[in-house]
């Protein structure tokens, strides 16, 4: 966990290392995406190398709302910056569209970079954008995306922060045209391929074939359209990196329901306290053990 005093959050270098790694071994790195802090943490408590802060969960949690373009870039980049200060590990951050032309790209990759994030991915929907397995999407001119990856990759302070591009044509114009793209992103400076919302096993086969020799990003959205592969059939085709954004959401959000339910039937939680997290446990996990040694440390 992230040193209270001496934050020093997991830099681009580490996330570089990890996906060389990942693809020599042809095992993809696995980051679940969290919303929060305290997210963040039980991600790493539970042994995985990475976190991926979420837009669509960050959006459920600080709005209630569905990820339909709700939040901006600051509110985001300070969801982010809370997450790196709490865990040693890199994060990689949903960056939506870059929040507007290639200029506020700069700024949204400057920001990103500034709250200690490893990596960005930016998508090439038209404002307001969607969450990528949601109907009705639309995507801006390719030469649009374009600009917008050259200004990234321009804009970084430092060489390893990672600029993941991610097409969503392949709702609204099929998959030719979302190749075509991310041959396109990839070419204006891409770390990192993102083909969004595959809706078959060929259709994933087909970019991993495409862009064998290029790093590339699948997403396991539970419940979404992409067909939901093993672990090993992933690695097998060589993607580098696999993301699950909304699983914990879905589990935490199940888990409350249960517990409100439970709760307005009883009254209190006296009949079910045996089923929840022991409270001793939990602030282990937040760190109450640090606060009371730095508390002895600098009393006088």
């Amino acid at each position: 966990m992230s040193d209270l005093l001496r934050q020093q959050p997991v830099g681009p270098a580490a996330l570089r290392q990890l996906l060389k790694t990942a693809r020599e071994q042809r095992a993809p790195l696995v980051a679940p995406g969290c919303s929060d802090a305290l997210g963040a943490r039980l991600i790493e408590q539970a042994g995985f190398e990475a976190a991926y802060m979420t837009g669509f969960g960050t959006t459920a949690s600080l709005l209630g709302r569905p990820d339909v373009g709700l939040l901006g870039m600051s509110e985001m980049v300070d969801n982010a910056r809370r997450i790196t200060a709490a865990v040693d590990l890199p994060v990689i951050a949903d960056a939506d569209t870059g929040y507007g032309n290639q200029i506020n790209v700069v700024r949204c990759v400057q920001d990103y970079e500034r709250a200690s994030v490893a990596a960005i991915h930016i998508e090439d929907q038209i404002l307001p954008k969607k969450c990528g397995h949601m109907d009705n999407k639309q995507v801006v001119d390719a030469s649009v995306m374009v600009g917008k990856i050259r200004a990234a990759v321009a804009s970084r302070q430092d060489d390893d922060f990672m600029v993941i591009a991610r097409t969503d044509a392949r709702a609204p114009h099929g998959m030719d045209e979302a190749l075509r793209r991310a041959t396109a992103y990839a070419e204006a400076g891409a770390d990192m391929l993102f083909v969004e919302a595959l809706q078959d096993v060929e259709e994933i086969e087909r970019v991993a074939t495409e862009f064998a020799g290029i790093p590339l990003l699948f997403n396991w959205v539970e419940g979404g359209k992409t067909p939901p592969l093993t672990y090993d059939e992933v690695a097998a085709l060589g993607f580098a990196m696999i993301i699950m954004p909304i699983g914990m959401l879905l589990a935490a959000t199940g888990a409350m329901q249960n517990f409100l339910t439970k709760l307005k039937a009883a009254g209190t939680p006296a009949p079910f306290a045996d089923e929840l997290m022991p409270f001793d446990d939990f602030t282990d996990l937040i760190g109450l053990r640090e606060i009371g040694a730095l508390e002895k440390r600098f009393s006088v």
